[in-house]
């Protein structure tokens, strides 16, 4: 193997890259027009555009894939995960072109990739399967008569893909329909395929999974396991490995689980697969149940690669290249613990809806590990996944790697886009979650403690200080007198200056006042008061700013930046980060959407319409479906009322801020 086209973008083919270019493999990146200065295609040793934007036409087109690659001579191809990974017509056009697919055989990714078709193997090969409906009856009916045969609550699956795409959770009857609908909606824009099964919802359920690896020599081994239980709308937020409270009878039982069911289908190459566990009484041999199999690298993979010392992708390769596997069962160990946090665009305080924006400020720490696909200045995209990046710790122990885990995300640094990278300091910081004692339903279960956003005077602080002071002073040599032109921008001989801003915070405008009490060679110190802020010091808070990342208030110098645009002002002072409106004379106010009205978040399309003009609606109601970032969301409106406007219809595409739909004024 000699050169290697990655047919994928962001973190993950640059993750793929770097592994390929320590082998001495060339490598080949593809890109759509809008990712034409990415990372990806910055690192690669050539790269080529394979069409528009959107995902459909471009990373997903097996023909441009496929033609990129004969056009650079590439000796094999690499998916990485999401996309094309797991669809068995993109291996057979491989191997029709005679290019080397980095992955398992078309006929082992169709014996996993419909998960009904896969449990009626499992079960055949002897590894438990949950209990559910897996059969091709798709009547609506017929379904909602097998959900309630099995017992409530139970889980809607899409057969394809993974993610928690197409997955819906349903405790009631009443709630079966709606939840079916929406589920084959997704499956259907995310995987092309609506079938969906219906399984029994297990009672306190942990999400535990087993990296396996097979070669064409017919050798298989297990890398152990990982434990991604901490979940938010079914897709995984936190990974670990080794699992929490895995005791060696029942890894033994799962890992040969695993084997077994790699085995079944003379897998080669990086797989995965999940189990569903009962976690009500501890891990037991007898409480784990086959889900499904993944036919490709996990997001999660390098957990397993700082707990066994093994670079997997390598091993991708050189299982490709048709080597045997480079270790045995017998050498391999685990060395102390890892975990992995997933940093998306998105806003946890809003249903985890995903954000685009320019990253203006992006600095990761390096405490551990750092797999990233974007750098400061880049646009986060509405057409694709908004993973940022992930970091990963690695310790002796479990408490050690959380802690670990936790510093990391308070010193990076992500401003200009919303982000849940506090809200992931706060799961990894939890009592709980440290010592173990959580299932899928942790997150739902803690959401409001892990989301809420009270207000923080000294951030309120630190924001008013950017609209009053944009310039930050670099110079060190400056005189106390250029030092306050640089900062004020303007004299004033007698007293003290005076300054005042003016910020949304929360749903409320308050205006700070600002009064300079102090001057240096490089910065000024201004006292902030907010008398209508509560929770605000009656005293004041001082605050100065130091230089981009670091800031002094009461006297204290900590890390602390801010960035400003038209709209807001984006906040991070160690840990802790918020938004606030900026609210200019003259301008509208940018508090959000009003009562009556429901603007889109972002870019997306509306997949479906629940309401007609004149329809009664009530608070909370879902009115609109859109699908914006691979994820549908329902929009619901925020009173009770008439719907007296409806500007758009299922299909539409819908740019960020237009207003799709207004209710009657009261």
């Amino acid at each position: 193997m000699r050169s290697l086209l990655v047919a994928n973008r962001g973190e993950i083919a640059c993750r793929v890259m770097r592994s390929a270019k320590q082998q001495g493999i060339k490598t080949i990146a593809v890109y759509s027009t809008a990712d034409e200065h990415a990372q990806h295609v910055l690192q690669a040793d050539t790269a080529v555009c394979i069409g528009p934007a959107l995902a459909s036409e471009s990373y997903l087109s097996i023909d441009a894939l496929i033609d990129a690659a004969l056009r650079t001579g590439a000796d094999a191809i690499h998916p990485g995960y999401g996309f094309l990974s797991e669809n068995p017509e993109f291996v057979e056009a491989c191997v029709a072109n005679n290019i080397q697919f980095v992955g398992p055989s078309a006929a082992a990714m169709r014996a996993m990739g419909l998960k009904d078709a896969a449990k009626v193997l499992m079960e055949k090969a002897g590894v438990p399967v949950v209990p559910g409906y897996h059969g091709d009856n798709q009547d609506a009916a017929f379904l909602e008569a097998q959900a309630l045969s099995i017992g409530y609550p139970v889980l809607i699956k899409a057969r394809a893909g993974g993610g928690g795409k197409g997955m819906r959770r349903v405790d009631e009857p009443t709630e079966f329909s709606a939840s079916l609908m929406s589920a084959q909606r997704e499956a259907s824009a995310s995987f092309g395929d609506a079938h969906v099964l219906i399984e029994k919802f297990i009672s306190h359920p942990r999400h535990i999974e087993v990296q396996v690896f097979g070669d064409s020599h017919g050798n298989v081994v297990h890398l152990f396991e990982r434990d991604c239980s901490l979940q938010r709308r079914h897709q995984k937020v936190i990974e670990e490995a080794p699992a929490p409270g895995m005791s060696a009878q029942v890894r033994d039982a799962m890992t040969q689980a695993a084997v077994t069911a790699a085995r079944a289908i003379n897998y080669e190459g990086a797989g995965t697969i999940e189990f569903i566990v009962d976690g009500s009484d501890g891990l037991q041999v007898d409480g784990f149940w086959f889900m499904e199999m993944n036919t490709r690298l996990q997001v999660e993979h390098p957990v397993t690669e700082a707990i066994t010392g093994v670079d997997l992708v390598e091993w991708q390769l050189r299982v490709a290249a048709g080597e045997p596997l480079p270790l045995s069962q017998d050498e391999l160990s685990i060395q102390g613990h890892s975990v992995e946090a997933r940093i998306y665009a998105e806003d946890p305080e809003a249903g985890f809806l995903p954000a685009t924006g320019r990253l203006q400020r992006l600095d990761f720490s390096d405490i551990g590990r750092v797999d990233s696909g974007v750098v400061q200045g880049d646009e986060v995209l509405p057409f694709y996944d908004p993973l940022l990046a992930k970091l990963i710790t690695h310790a002796p122990d479990r408490i050690s790697a959380f802690n670990l885990l936790a510093q990391q995300l308070a010193a990076s640094t992500v401003l200009g886009t919303q982000t849940n990278r506090e809200f992931l300091w706060r799961l990894v910081s939890d009592e709980q979650v440290q010592a173990g004692f959580f299932d899928t339903a942790f997150i739902d279960q803690h959401l409001q403690a892990l989301v809420a956003k009270d207000c923080q005077p000294q951030l309120v602080a630190l924001a008013c200080l950017a609209l009053i002071e944009p310039a930050v002073a670099t110079a060190t040599t400056l005189s106390v007198n250029s030092a306050v032109s640089t900062q004020l921008g303007a004299w004033q001989l007698w007293g003290p200056c005076h300054r005042t801003a003016t910020l949304m915070v929360g749903d409320s405008v308050h205006t700070l006042s600002a009064v300079q009490v102090g001057v240096t060679s490089t910065s000024s110190v201004w006292r902030m008061c907010a008398e209508s802020l509560e929770g605000f010091p009656e005293a004041g808070i001082e605050v100065a700013r130091l230089s981009a990342t670091r800031c002094q208030i009461d006297g204290v110098d900590q890390a602390g930046s801010v960035v400003a645009d038209e709209s807001l002002v984006h906040v991070q002072l160690g840990a802790w980060s918020d938004k606030f409106g900026r609210v200019i004379a003259g301008a509208a106010s940018l508090g959000g959407v009003a009562d009556d009205a429901i603007a889109a978040p972002m870019p997306g399309r509306i997949v479906a319409v629940h309401c007609a003009v004149g329809d009664v609606v009530a608070a909370g109601q879902a009115l609109l479906s859109m699908e914006a970032m691979k994820m549908e969301q329902d929009l619901c409106c925020t009173r009770d009322g008439v719907v007296e406007a409806l500007n758009v219809a299922t299909g539409d595409q819908v740019a960020q801020g237009l207003e799709l739909l207004r209710l009657a004024a009261d």
